[in-house]
């Protein structure tokens, strides 16, 4: 089916949703950039793609344990 416009879209208000109930660095809120980013890499919209990847990693690095 493919319909990556109408993906975004979604995901664009899964974030705002989040945004409004969630805390900044909830995993579902990493989730959804997680998904954005493979949707445009499915767009091959890498730049777009890798941005989205990167607000993932970055919240899921500050729910990590520290290493001791």
């Amino acid at each position: 089916m493919r319909d990556y416009s109408n993906a975004l879209s979604f995901y664009q208000q899964a974030i705002e949703i989040c945004r409004n109930i969630l805390s900044p660095i909830h995993p579902d809120l990493a989730s959804v950039y997680n998904n954005i980013g493979l949707t445009y890499d499915n767009m091959e919209e890498y730049a777009k793609a890798l941005s989205y990847h990167e607000k993932a990693i970055e919240i899921r690095q500050k729910l990590l344990p520290l290493n001791e």
